[in-house]
């Protein structure tokens, strides 16, 4: 029914394929190029922690903080997937795991790749699938020793 209004000349595969010569608006497709997610050559994008001043100017308070954090964050064990794990792929970057990629088991037992965690982890220490923080599981580990 929401297609009754349709111009029976409208080409709809031709929005897909862009348009090839059947532009109404005058302006040719082949100069635009792909759309941004799709552009080869471009800024890439890399978390990094909520901080807009450069490293130098944060203040001893801020280093510390960081310093820690990068601390516990490397207290997380790490493996190289082989492939028996039930994870297939890191919900962080969607992305499926191979086999010999270097992952991060957090302590509720989600696995991630080691780079895609450890920037969530600069950003929010708990787990993105669970949402348990990682620093209280991590601190309780070593009481209990």
């Amino acid at each position: 029914m929401g297609n009754c209004l349709k111009q029976p000349n409208a080409d709809d595969i031709s929005l897909l394929r862009g348009a090839e010569n059947n532009q109404t608006d005058g302006t040719d497709s082949s100069l635009l190029g792909p759309p941004p997610p799709y552009q080869v050559s471009g800024p890439m994008y890399h978390p990094t922690p909520n901080i807009s001043r450069p490293v130098a100017q944060l203040t001893e308070e801020e280093q510390v903080k960081i310093a820690k954090r990068i601390g516990l964050i490397n207290q997380l064990p790490t493996g190289v997937f082989d492939g028996t794990r039930k994870a297939k792929e890191c919900v962080i970057c969607m992305g499926e795991f191979m086999v010999g990629d270097t992952v991060r088991y957090l302590p509720c037992m989600h696995t991630y790749h080691r780079e895609c965690i450890d920037d969530w982890l600069m950003r929010a220490f708990t787990c993105p699938s669970c949402m348990e923080p990682v620093d209280a599981a991590l601190l309780s580990t070593y009481n209990s020793l």
